[in-house]
């Protein structure tokens, strides 16, 4: 596989474009490739320590994965920091429209950062959006 960047923003809550930024993520750390992950908008509460809301699926696909052993997109993301090369940045803006401090969020998640700190440090990589 390629060493290239790969960088995923996420801002979607849904369950299934959750579920695939975490497996972009987690698959590309562990094939040996830089991510950058970005979580904003509706993804960000997510990642707030103690949340327990399951997010919800938009179709056919999330309710099946529901019923399935498909691991959780939270650990995936996880995985990607532990077993590769990830960094995962919570959104700055987020945060303060959230109320939330960075000690709220999972202790694998990267200090905050703003959306044009990671445009610039994405310049070079293929950038995925769910």
């Amino acid at each position: 596989m390629s060493t290239g960047k790969i960088c995923v923003v996420a801002v979607s809550g849904s369950l299934e474009r959750l579920q695939m930024a975490a497996m972009v993520a987690s698959v590309a750390a562990v094939s040996g490739q830089e991510v950058l992950v970005f979580l904003s908008m509706n993804a960000l509460p997510h990642f707030i320590k103690g949340r327990n809301a399951k997010a919800p699926h938009e179709g056919e696909m999330g309710a099946l994965m529901a019923g399935k052993k498909v691991p959780e997109f939270k650990t995936l993301i996880e995985q990607a920091v532990e077993l590769g090369d990830a960094k995962v940045y919570p959104c700055s803006m987020a945060m303060d429209v959230l109320g939330v401090e960075q000690n709220n969020l999972e202790s694998y998640l990267a200090g905050a950062t703003g959306l044009t700190k990671f445009l610039d440090d994405a310049r070079d990589g293929q950038v995925w959006t769910f």
